[in-house]
Parts: structure tokens; C-alpha cells; sequence
């Protein structure tokens, strides 16, 4: 029986000295504490998230919407961080473990700031984007993606600083050991450099067609920090360093104003004068008189040639140049089919026709005594 009460005394004392000197009784109703907290940070998110929903539904600004649907995440860490410190405090703790819970307590409650700041960007970028006229969508993007990264490295600081890690010999320390990776990564930094003159610069940017020299041409997709992805017209999608654009020609389709047609016509040789001056005024009136084409003469660009050019082998050329309008390529392709149409209509309609290559083979009759040496 002695040793029944051995027992119980034994037990009575390892509940109320608990661990680390802290009771039992306190560490259980400090873990209800904080698992009530834990369970209903769901409920707490959801119950906050909708007063707010029904507070910005007044409002014609969508700003407002989108910041409550992106602090959701920190809404539900927010019960966690409140049900630690009451389950904390709750419980008597030693001195020696006072400065480590609270060092925890600082420290959720830094994630949480910095972690709602970060959420934040996201609505912020919207009014970063009204100025996508005058930077790039790239530019924009790298921007945003900067701010995240300085709010990610702000909070690993503070949190470090909390626990008494000083950042400066750190940095002075990655500082050193950056100019050793800087020299083994010369292209990595030089690809960087590139890509922010691309993007200063305006050269060109997403879904723009170009066409680099020795490259390839197609539609640009992304402007990344090391390379630029280029989707082809057979869909390949080619990978370019940034760097290439700075030693290589660019040249960027999507900044012209119009489209040029540039044929030449070959008319057989049997074609009268007469038929070429007509080939040419029906055509050139065709052109000077179709909305699709540009046509004020302001300008070389704004101007329809058709003229006699050259007096081939096989065919009298005529040179056809005029400017579309628009630059879209479906409207362009178009436009260039009812050109073709129409200027075989008037080729047809003045009974002349296209030339092809061909060769004429003259044979001479031989004199008469060639024929006599012959016959022998």
C-alpha cells in the first residue's frame, strides 16, 4: 500500500513540476487552447473574408475585391498566431524558456506581416499596369516579381534578427563569395544586362512577331532574366539567350505600319503597246482606287507603282508595288488574292498573256553547194 502512495505522490509531483519545470494541467489547457484556435481559423477566415465580401460589394472598384480574396491565407494563419500567444500566456513559464517563447511569438507574428505584404503585391500590380503603355508587360512582371522577392527577404531578415543573427556579416560574407560565382557567371549576368536593355529600350515585347538574324523568326511568348522564348510558325518554340540580342540584328514585324506587295509581272513579247499602257492604267487604277490599299502619295510608303521595268529574255516585266493598309496577316493575304485576281482579269480582258521561260530555235537554210557536199 506504501507503495501505492509512493506512486501516486511520485505522479502528483511530475504532474504539477510537469516538463521543464511547467504543469501539466497548464500544458494540457495551453494545447486546447491552441488547438480550439486552430480548428475554427477556417470558420474565423470565412466569417471575416464575407463581412469584407459584403462591405466591397458596395463599391464599383474591383481593387477592393481582389484584396480580400488574396488575404485569405493570412486571414487563417491570423487565429493560429492569436491561439500560440494566449496558450502561451496562459501557462507559467520559466524564465529561462520566456525569451524563446516569445522569440516564437515575434516570429509568427513577423510571418504574418510580411506574409499579408506579399498577398498585397497582387493588387498593387493592377495599378502598376495602367503604366504597361509606357513600360513593357515584361517590365511590369519583372517588377512585380522583384517586390515579391524583396518582401521574402525583408521577413527572413527580421525573423533572423529576432533570433539574434546579425545580417551584416552574413551579407559581407555572401558578398565575398558572390564575386567568385560572379566570375564563373559572366553569361548569366550578361544575359541580365540584356534582358533590362530589352525591356528599357522597348525593342520589342510579348507577341511581337520578329525575326533574329541567324535565329529564326516567330512570336515572342516570355522575356525571362536569362533568355527569350520565341514560339515559330511551324510551333517549334526556340530558346534565346538574351546576349543574342545585343550582337545580332532584330528585326520586329509587329512595328510596321503597313505591308508591302512587290511583284513583277511578266507579259509575253507579242504584247502590243498599246495592250501594256492599258495592262498599266486598268491596274494602276485599281490600286489607287481600293480602300485596302494606301494610296495618298504623301509618301514612298504611301504610294502604287505599276511601271514597265525590264525586257527579260523571255517576257516584258512590269513592276507592281503598293502598301495595304492594314497589317493584319489574314486581311493582308486577302488583299494580295483579289490583286492577283483582278490583275489577271485585266491581262485576260486585253487579250494578252503572262510570259514563261522559253527559248526560240532559228534554223538557217545551208547554200546550195553545202547541200551538193552534203549529198556526197
Amino acid at each position: 500500500m506504501s507503495s501505492i502512495n509512493s506512486f501516486f505522490e511520485l505522479f502528483l509531483d511530475v504532474w504539477n513540476q510537469g516538463i521543464f519545470g511547467l504543469n501539466a494541467s497548464e500544458i494540457l489547457i495551453g494545447f486546447l487552447i491552441f488547438l480550439f484556435f486552430y480548428v475554427l481559423r477556417s470558420f474565423f477566415a470565412r466569417f471575416i473574408i464575407r463581412r469584407l465580401h459584403n462591405i466591397v460589394k458596395k463599391t464599383s472598384i474591383k481593387t477592393d475585391d481582389i484584396i480580400v480574396k488574396v488575404i485569405e491565407g493570412p486571414l487563417k494563419f491570423l487565429p493560429v498566431v492569436i491561439g500560440f500567444f494566449l496558450a502561451t500566456t496562459y501557462i507559467r513559464i520559466n524564465p529561462e524558456l520566456m525569451d524563446f517563447i516569445e522569440n516564437v511569438n515575434r516570429t509568427l507574428i513577423t510571418i504574418f506581416i510580411f506574409w499579408l505584404l506579399h498577398q498585397l503585391i497582387v493588387p498593387f500590380s493592377f495599378l502598376i499596369k495602367n503604366f504597361e503603355a509606357k513600360l513593357t508587360t515584361a517590365l511590369v512582371d519583372w517588377t512585380l516579381k522583384g517586390l515579391k522577392i524583396i518582401v521574402i527577404v525583408l521577413a527572413i531578415v527580421a525573423i533572423l534578427e529576432l533570433w539574434g543573427i546579425k545580417v551584416g556579416p552574413v551579407i559581407a560574407g555572401l558578398g565575398l563569395f558572390g564575386v567568385a560565382v560572379a566570375l564563373g557567371a559572366q553569361d548569366l549576368f550578361k544575359n541580365l544586362i540584356s534582358g533590362i536593355m530589352i525591356l528599357t529600350e522597348r525593342r520589342f515585347m510579348i507577341g511581337d512577331i520578329i525575326n533574329v538574324d541567324g535565329v529564326g523568326i516567330g512570336t515572342v511568348e516570355q522575356i525571362g532574366f536569362r533568355s527569350t522564348l520565341i514560339r515559330q510558325f511551324d510551333t517549334n518554340l526556340v530558346v534565346i539567350p538574351n546576349f543574342k540580342f545585343a550582337e545580332q540584328s532584330v528585326t520586329n514585324y509587329s512595328r510596321r505600319e503597313k505591308r508591302r506587295i512587290r511583284w513583277i509581272i511578266g507579259l509575253e513579247y507579242r504584247t502590243t503597246v498599246e495592250q501594256l499602257k492599258n495592262i498599266r492604267n486598268q491596274i494602276k487604277k485599281f490600286i489607287d482606287t481600293d480602300e485596302s490599299f494606301a494610296n495618298d502619295g504623301s509618301s514612298y510608303f504611301q504610294t502604287g507603282y505599276v511601271r514597265i521595268d525590264n525586257f527579260s529574255d523571255s517576257s516584258i516585266d512590269m513592276l507592281v508595288q503598293c502598301f495595304t493598309k492594314t497589317t493584319d496577316w489574314d486581311k493582308f493575304i486577302e488583299i494580295k488574292e483579289n490583286l492577283a485576281i483582278k490583275i489577271k482579269e485585266i491581262v485576260e480582258n486585253e487579250k494578252a498573256g503572262f510570259a514563261f521561260p522559253s527559248q526560240s530555235i532559228y534554223v538557217e537554210s545551208a547554200p546550195n553547194d553545202s547541200h551538193e557536199i552534203l549529198k556526197k
